[in-house]
This record gives C-alpha cells, sequence and structure tokens, in this order.
C-alpha cells in the first residue's frame, strides 16, 4: 500500500452511512498512537470540570485503581469500534458505558460535553501534531460515529456538526473549568500513570510530567492549578511532537488494525477478559444526589 492509500479509502466511504469504517481505519490504521494519544486527553479535559472530575475522586476509580480504570475504558471503547456497535460485543459494551453511567447522577450537559471531548480532541491534535491533518470527509465521519455512539447512551440534544461540538466545548470550558481538590487529585494521579506506560518509564517522571503540561492549554493548567510552562519548554515539547509526525509520513502503511488490546498500556487482564465484566458494578451513588437528569440505559438491546 501506498502512504495515502488509507486516506484515499477514507474518503470513498459514505461519512452518514459508513462512519464506523472510517473511524476504525483512522484509529487502528491510519493514526493508532495520536488517536490514544488525543483520547485520553479528552478524558484528561472532563477531569477540569468539578461536577466531573470531583465524582471521579469521589468514586476512587481514578485514584485507587487508575490502571484498571485506564484499561476498561480503553477497552470497552476498542469493543464498540472493532465490532461495531450493533454487534453482540459492541453492544455489550455500550450497555456497560450505561449501567456505569446510570448508577449516578450525571447531567446532560456534562454527558454532551465529554462526548464533545472526544469529537474535538481528536481532531485538534491531529491538526497539530499528525502526520497529515484530517480531510473533511473524515472529520464529519468522525463526527457521525460519537454522534451515533452518544444516542445509544441516551444523551440528549446532540450537536449536529463538528463546529456544533467545537462551539459547545469551548463555551463548556470557559463556563466550567474550575479548580476543585478532588479534580486536581485525580489529574495527579493520572499523570503518575502516564509516566509508567513505556516508553515514558525510561524517563524520570519529572519531566515527562513537563512535557504534558507543557502541550496542555492554559485553561487546563489553570483548573488544576499547574504552574503554567515557559514559551521555551512548550516550543521544545511542541517540537518533538511535530517532528515524530514528520517521521511517521515515511514510515510504511500499517496494513493489520492495532487495537487498545494490542498497547503495551493495557495491563490489567494478562488471562484476557469479557467485555461483560469490566468496569465498575456500583449498588449506590458515593456522592450526594443534587437535582439534574441521568443519562439513561440503553435498553434496545
Amino acid at each position: 500500500m501506498k502512504r495515502f492509500d488509507l486516506r484515499r479509502r477514507t474518503d470513498q466511504l459514505d461519512p452518514e452511512t459508513q462512519h464506523e469504517e472510517i473511524s476504525r481505519i483512522l484509529a487502528t490504521q491510519e493514526f493508532p498512537w495520536d488517536i490514544n494519544q488525543a483520547l485520553s486527553f479528552a478524558l484528561f479535559r472532563t477531569y477540569a470540570v468539578p461536577s466531573i472530575g470531583h465524582l471521579l475522586f469521589e468514586t476512587g476509580e481514578f485514584t485507587e485503581r487508575v490502571q484498571k480504570r485506564y484499561d476498561d475504558t480503553g477497552l470497552i471503547l476498542d469493543a464498540v469500534l472493532e465490532h461495531g456497535m450493533h454487534s453482540d460485543r459492541g453492544r455489550a459494551g455500550i450497555r456497560r458505558m450505561n449501567q456505569m453511567h446510570g448508577s449516578y447522577k450525571i447531567s446532560d450537559d456534562d454527558m454532551r460535553y465529554v462526548l464533545s471531548t472526544f469529537v474535538v480532541t481528536p481532531v485538534r491534535w491531529i491538526d497539530d501534531f499528525g502526520w497529515r491533518k484530517l480531510t473533511r470527509n473524515e472529520i464529519i465521519g468522525s463526527t457521525n460515529y460519537y454522534r451515533t455512539l452518544g444516542a445509544l447512551m441516551g444523551i440528549k440534544q446532540i450537536p449536529e456538526t463538528f463546529e456544533a461540538f467545537e462551539q459547545f466545548l469551548d463555551d463548556y470550558e470557559r463556563d466550567h473549568f474550575l479548580f476543585d481538590e478532588g479534580a486536581r487529585a485525580v489529574a495527579d494521579s493520572t499523570l503518575d500513570l502516564l509516566c509508567t506506560f513505556p516508553p515514558n518509564n525510561l524517563a524520570p517522571a519529572a519531566l515527562i510530567k513537563r512535557f504534558s503540561w507543557a502541550i496542555m492549554d492554559d485553561p487546563l493548567l489553570d483548573a488544576f492549578a499547574y504552574a503554567r510552562p515557559s514559551p521555551l519548554v512548550r516550543r521544545l515539547a511542541r517540537g518533538a511532537l511535530k517532528a515524530r509526525a514528520r517521521l511517521v509520513r515515511f514510515y510504511p502503511v500499517r496494513t493489520e488494525p492495532k487495537f487498545a488490546r494490542d498497547l503495551p498500556n493495557i495491563r490489567s487482564y494478562p488471562a484476557g477478559y469479557e467485555v461483560e465484566k469490566l468496569g465498575t458494578f456500583p449498588k449506590t451513588c458515593p456522592v450526594k444526589h443534587t437535582t439534574g437528569t441521568v443519562a439513561p440505559e440503553n435498553t434496545s438491546s
């Protein structure tokens, strides 16, 4: 295969009806590393909204069992991406997400915001650090993929276009990013985990954290009370990622898909796993309920 064959393939697919195939090609062949980084960063951003970050702190999942929680999230999304949303394994993954979310009092706006990070962050990451930019057809296809997933998760008033998702995300972060001690603990725990992933584990943890802070925007840093890196450190970090992109441009095309379970970061299930047993099974919500709306469990499957 030639270097741009996959791009030609995705641009030949219908983003309205073949968005799953477009997303699968992008995430497992064309940009597996970039999209994995971007989705991890998307989740990290959500901690800066106190109603999300503090809830995650109260559950203890991202401070006491952060490796397992990271793995479960990746593997559940993996099942949906690999097998399709309407396959048995895909529906099992969506059912698990709905069961977990349905155990807590989560507002529709927060659910919509988390979905928006999954739509917007990969596009922005690839625009900055990918070996090529996404085409319009790919952006529409990826957006439709998450719109469909969001509908199956019971999320209401889902934005209809990528631009609408962008506007919602930017407005929501401007209005809701705020420091919270519990959210900061979740962010710290996640960065500690990042330092253990290969090849990061070969470098000092302090260096990996400084690199991570250098690619964060100021509103995100401020929400966690992280010090803003100097302009020089920012240029070095971003320059390193852009240099990687220039090298990747000359790599051979990936012909075999690379899924989350193939990553060295996933370490909780060396003997295998069942999608139905991934994630948490809380009996009651660990935090006090206030007014709001619970994202309903999908029961159509």
